[in-house]
């Protein structure tokens, strides 16, 4: 799969000018500087001594702070991996490209720096496109290299050619080809500067073999500043005022929050709004540790699997404060019931996003710590006198709403999912950075486990990517060695990763694994419950390794649980060991994740048991 030995090109070429706008050379580049203090302007330029590419990538890396480097080698990256040694940069090596941008997107969430990854050409290649996918639709901030053939090659089919520039366009913020080794330092300076500003999100650097085995004269460029991109920080004045006017007039205000309240840093500045205001506060799934989830004001999730609570909350408030969320379709359910009473004010760094799935009264372009920041400071001049008496009727109401429909569930003779959840909480006591995988695992983690800090809950988010916990796991757990990291997973979605094992066991990552297994991919298995009369199809998994040998087998820790008194003392000694553990829960097959609003209804429609 990943042999290099050259193949005759065939002499069938892809389209002209499929990636043309992408490739950089000495004469053109798809970002031209703003200001003249590139590469090749008088004046600006140091001396400096002649280096391959593949060194010339390395200094840049060592100047953008790199530590870590999630990656798989192959024939058209050897320069690179040839070149590592000499720098003080780690490699991890993982069983597969996938595996590999999952780590480093979980380790660019955990750490707050960028994620770093590095594979060869061809299938190398393509195999990253679903960790791409995945970064891009939670705008998590990643630069991917990845190795390519030959410029003089390209076009050819050679062997292990894709276009990969021209395969990852719609799921990237940028990508680029580089065919020259003089074009290699600016463009690394690009795509770091690109993938961590403004919106963040993923960049693909495609290197072509010659471009890093050839020598130029290595100059560092500074930093980046490109005409035609300039992403908008400061919030418009007006647009806040407005904003504060119509919360200190709100009856029934509801704060909804998404991941770019964490991505921004504005946790502290959200919960300041919260309790100004007395105002509840919901999240999507990427926006959980945005607020504490033990906070008196906090209505948990909300959405397809969100609670009673919120739903209902966002159903009849009368002002919905959207900050930093892309109100997609498992947010909102049927558009027009959505929000109905509501004036909605909608803050966001991404201008494509406000207007796009809602009508939206107040737009606020902006980045989100720096605006609630001035829009705490504006409200400090709104009549907010006697604020939490005026809405205690709306508060009450919420609460009625809580105890009419709690989240619980009812335990039995077998261990039910959620009561697992509940114990790693405990266990753990909040403190753990939880992975997950995609599916009923996802939910429950969601559920049941009360994130009061940003940054610790890691999943798929938008793409929903089975596989993801593992990687995540280890990408998290490189980031943050001195906490600890639980992957919650099913026993459908920890296949799809799971020789991943091998990489955690190799680097001494002391991660734990939580598998709720019911033999089923039990997400679907509930659709297909609720909606086609317990059909299933191509939904059983019971035909499945057992986990504890397998865990064994690549070296790791193995526990089994059956029953529900055998919980706590798995997990207890799993969070006693300094290894990577694998604990297999047997949990109810038929168990389903509740509240759930079916496809394409209202959210106040919600099916509660």
């Amino acid at each position: 799969m990943h042999d290099w030995s050259p193949r005759p090109p065939p002499g069938r070429s892809f389209a002209e000018g499929t990636a043309r706008h992408t490739v950089l050379n000495e004469k053109e580049s798809s970002l031209s500087r703003h200001n003249g203090n590139g590469p090749g302007s008088p004046g600006k330029k140091r001396k400096g001594t002649k280096l391959t590419g593949a060194k010339i990538l390395f200094e840049v890396l060592k100047d953008e702070g790199v530590e870590i480097i999630f990656g798989y080698p192959g024939g058209a990256v050897i320069d690179i991996y040839d070149t590592m040694p000499q720098y003080d940069i780690r490699h991890v090596l993982t069983r597969h490209e996938q595996a590999a941008v999952h780590a480093a997107d979980a380790y660019s969430r955990t750490s707050g720096k960028v994620g770093v990854c590095l594979v060869t050409s061809g299938p190398g290649a393509t195999n990253t496109v679903t960790g791409i996918a995945s970064a891009y639709m939670d705008s998590i901030p990643l630069v991917v290299f990845t190795g390519q053939v030959p410029s003089s090659l390209i076009g050819n089919d050679a062997f292990q050619e894709v276009d990969i520039v021209g395969i990852t366009r719609p799921c990237t913020k940028h990508n680029y080809l580089v065919k020259e080794a003089s074009r290699v330092a600016e463009t690394v300076r690009e795509a770091f500067y690109l993938a961590r500003s403004g919106r963040p999100g993923p960049v693909v650097v495609d290197l072509c073999k010659d471009a890093m085995a050839g020598e130029v004269e290595f100059v560092l460029p500074p930093a980046a500043c490109m005409k035609g991109y300039s992403p908008k920080y400061e919030p418009h004045k007006g647009q806040v005022k407005k904003a504060a006017q119509l919360i200190a007039k709100s009856k029934r205000p509801v704060i909804f929050g998404g991941g770019g309240v964490i991505l921004s840093g504005a946790s502290a500045e959200l919960r300041t709004l919260a309790e100004k205001i007395t105002a509840p506060v919901t999240t999507t799934l990427m926006g959980l540790g945005g607020f504490p989830g033990t906070h008196d004001l906090w209505l948990v999730m909300l959405g397809m699997h969100g609670t009673f609570r919120a739903n209902m909350a966002i159903t009849e408030c009368d002002l919905l404060i959207g900050i930093g969320a892309r109100f997609d379709d498992r947010v909102t359910g049927r558009i027009d019931s959505f929000a109905p009473h509501a004036k909605i004010i909608h803050i966001d760094i991404d201008p494509t996003s406000i207007q796009k799935n809602v009508p939206v009264n107040v737009p606020i372009v902006g980045d989100c710590k720096i605006t609630l920041q001035q829009l705490n400071a504006m409200l400090d001049h709104e009549d907010l006198a006697n604020v939490s008496e005026k809405r205690r009727p709306w508060l009450d109401q919420i609460r009625a709403w809580k105890e009419t429909a709690p989240l619980a569930y009812t335990q039995c003779k077998n261990i039910k999912p959620q009561f697992v959840v509940e114990k790693i909480y405990e266990l753990t006591r909040g403190e753990a950075i939880i992975t997950t995988e995609v599916g009923q695992n996802q939910m429950w983690a969601a559920q049941y486990y009360h994130f009061d800090r940003p940054n610790s809950f890691v999943t798929s988010g938008g793409l929903g990517c089975m596989g993801f916990g593992l990687p995540a796991a280890i990408g998290a757990q490189t980031a943050c060695p001195g906490r600890t990291v639980v992957d919650i997973a099913g026993d459908g979605s920890i296949q799809m990763n799971i020789q991943e094992l091998a990489t955690a066991v190799e680097n001494k990552l002391p991660v734990k694994v939580a598998i709720l297994n019911n033999g089923y991919l039990g997400m679907v298995r509930q659709w297909q419950q609720l909606f086609k009369d317990r059909r299933y199809v191509a939904t059983d998994m019971s035909h499945a390794p057992d986990f504890v040998k397998l865990a064994e087998a690549y070296g790791a820790v193995g526990m089994r649980a059956t029953t529900p008194e055998e919980v706590e003392p798995v997990i207890r000694k799993a969070l006693e060991l300094d290894a990577p553990v694998i604990m297999d829960f047997v949990v109810e097959r038929e168990e389903c994740v509740y509240p759930m609003v079916p496809a394409g209804a209202a959210i106040k429609d919600m099916l509660l048991v």
